[in-house]
C-alpha cells in the first residue's frame, strides 16, 4: 500500500522554465516517456512520472530538480505547465490542510513521487515491449574524461562574446547552409570540453512579447579553443528554413547566428553538459555517428585528437566516423574531412538524397562495417557517440545491437555495460 496515494498527496516533479535551456536531454533520458514539450516549455506528466530520477543527473542546468507537494486532485496538468514562465510557489501548510491534506503528509510523501494512476493505465492490457533506444544512453561520462565546468553563466546571468569568424561550411549556392561561427570571450573565463554545449540568447521577443529563450549549440572546437591560445569557441549552426514536416519556417536563433558579422556581440549562457565527454586514456577508441550539425562535438573530439597526435602526446586509439547528410553539398566540413590522414580517422559518409543513387543512412554503413564494429564492441576501451536528428537514434542503436548479436555477443550484457560505464552517449533532437 502506498501511503502517499492513500493520503491523496504526491510529490510532483516539475521543470523550472526560467532555468531550462530546452536541450531535450530530460525528454530523451526519461525511460517512461513522462516528459514532453511544446514550443514554450518542457513539462512532466504527473500521471506517468515514477520518480526514478533518471533525468536528474543528465540535466545540464539543474532545472529538472524541482518538486512540489500537491493534492492528487490538484496536480498541475501539462496544459498548465506549458503556459508557465516561472514555477508556482509551494502550497502552504494551510492550503494543503484546506485541501484535506495533513500538514506533515507532504514530508511523508518523500522525495520520490508516485505516479497518479489513471483509468487508462488501470485498464491497459499487457503489450509487447517496444525497443527503447534511449535506455542504453549513458548518463555518466567516461571514467577518464576531464572535469567539466557547467552553468558558469546561467540563463539569468549570461555573459557576452564577440564574433570573430563566420563562414558557410557547406557548399555555397544551396538553400540549406550551415555556418561555422567563432566566438571570443576576451578576458572572461569560459572553459569548455569537447562534447559540451553553450546557449545563445537571440535578441528581441516572441509573438506574445516574451523574451526569447536561449538556444543550445554544441561546441565544435577542442578544449584549447578554435585557435589554440585564444579564449574562443566555435559552433556549427544550420540555418533553419523549414520545420520537420518540410513547411517553411524561419528559425529565430539559427538565422540570427548565421547572419552575425565579425565584431558583433552575443549573449551566451553555459557551458552545459557533463556526460557527453570524450575519454582521455590514450588507447581509448572513439566511434562517432552523426548527421548534420550533430557533427559539431565530433569535430571537437577529432581536432583534439589531431592536436595531441601532432604534439606526440597520443598513443593511438582508433577514431571511426559515420557521418550522414542528404547530399554531399549539405555535409558540413566535407572539404576538411577529406584532408585528414586515413591512418588517423576511418571516415564513412552516407548520403540519403543523391540523385540517381539509392538512399543510404549511417546505420546502413554501420552494418557494412559490422566486423570492425564488433571488434570495437568487444573492447572495453571503445566509446560510442551519437549526435543528430532524433529519427536516427533508434536505427543506430538497433544496428549496434544487431552487430553485437551477429558477433555472438549478448546485447543485454553489452548494452548495459555501455550505459553503466559511460561508453554509449546519445544526444539527439
Amino acid at each position: 500500500m502506498d501511503m502517499a496515494v492513500e493520503a491523496g498527496v504526491i510529490k510532483q516533479h516539475l521543470i523550472d522554465p526560467e532555468i531550462c535551456i530546452r536541450c531535450n536531454t530530460c525528454e530523451a533520458t526519461c525511460p517512461v516517456n513522462a516528459i514532453t514539450h511544446d514550443d514554450n516549455n518542457y513539462v512532466v506528466r504527473a500521471d506517468i512520472c515514477n520518480g526514478c530520477m533518471a533525468c536528474i543527473s543528465p540535466c545540464p542546468t539543474g532545472s529538472i530538480d524541482n518538486w512540489r507537494t500537491m493534492p492528487v486532485v490538484r496536480a498541475y496538468s501539462i496544459e498548465e505547465q506549458f503556459t508557465w514562465e516561472s514555477l508556482p510557489a509551494e502550497l502552504s501548510p494551510e492550503e494543503l490542510e484546506a485541501a484535506g491534506v495533513a500538514a506533515d503528509t507532504g514530508d511523508e510523501a518523500g522525495a520520490a513521487p508516485t505516479p497518479v494512476p489513471t483509468q487508462a493505465q488501470a485498464a491497459a492490457e499487457p503489450v509487447e515491449p517496444v525497443f527503447n533506444s534511449a535506455q542504453y544512453g549513458a548518463t555518466v561520462p567516461p571514467w577518464s574524461a576531464a572535469h567539466a565546468y557547467t552553468n558558469l553563466f546561467p540563463p539569468k546571468s549570461p555573459t557576452t562574446a564577440t564574433v570573430v569568424g563566420n563562414f558557410n561550411c557547406t557548399e555555397a549556392g544551396f538553400d540549406s547552409e550551415t555556418h561555422h561561427i567563432v566566438l571570443d570571450f576576451g578576458v572572461v573565463p569560459f572553459p569548455v570540453l569537447e562534447g559540451q554545449s553553450i546557449g545563445i540568447i537571440p535578441p528581441g521577443v516572441d509573438a506574445i512579447g516574451k523574451r526569447h529563450h536561449a538556444r543550445q549549440y554544441s561546441v565544435a572546437s577542442p578544449r584549447n579553443g578554435e585557435r589554440p591560445g585564444y579564449n574562443n569557441v566555435s559552433l556549427t549552426v544550420k540555418r533553419v528554413t523549414e520545420d520537420h514536416q518540410g513547411d517553411p519556417v524561419r528559425g529565430v536563433c539559427s538565422n540570427y547566428v548565421c547572419d552575425l558579422k565579425v565584431g558583433d556581440t552575443v549573449q551566451v549562457v553555459g557551458p552545459f553538459g557533463a556526460s557527453f565527454l570524450m575519454p582521455n586514456h590514450p588507447k581509448s577508441h572513439i566511434v562517432m555517428i552523426c548527421t548534420g550539425t550533430g557533427s559539431a562535438p565530433m569535430r571537437a573530439m577529432t581536432e583534439w585528437r589531431r592536436r595531441l597526435r601532432k604534439s606526440g602526446k597520443f598513443e593511438g586509439g582508433k577514431l571511426m566516423l559515420f557521418f550522414g547528410a542528404r547530399t554531399q553539398q549539405e555535409l558540413p566540413y566535407f572539404g576538411p574531412l577529406q584532408s585528414l590522414p586515413k591512418d588517423f580517422i576511418d571516415i564513412n559518409l552516407a548520403f540519403s538524397r543523391t540523385p540517381g543513387q539509392p538512399k543510404r543512412y549511417v546505420q546502413d554503413l554501420m552494418r557494412e562495417r559490422a566486423a570492425d564494429l564488433a571488434a570495437l564492441l568487444k573492447d572495453g576501451a571503445s566509446h560510442f557517440y551519437v549526435c543528430g536528428l532524433k529519427s536516427m537514434e533508434e536505427g543506430v542503436v538497433l544496428a549496434l545491437r544487431d552487430v553485437a548479436k551477429e558477433a555472438g555477443l549478448d546485447w543485454d550484457t553489452v548494452g548495459a555495460a555501455l550505459k553503466r560505464e559511460g561508453r554509449l552517449h546519445l544526444e539527439t533532437y
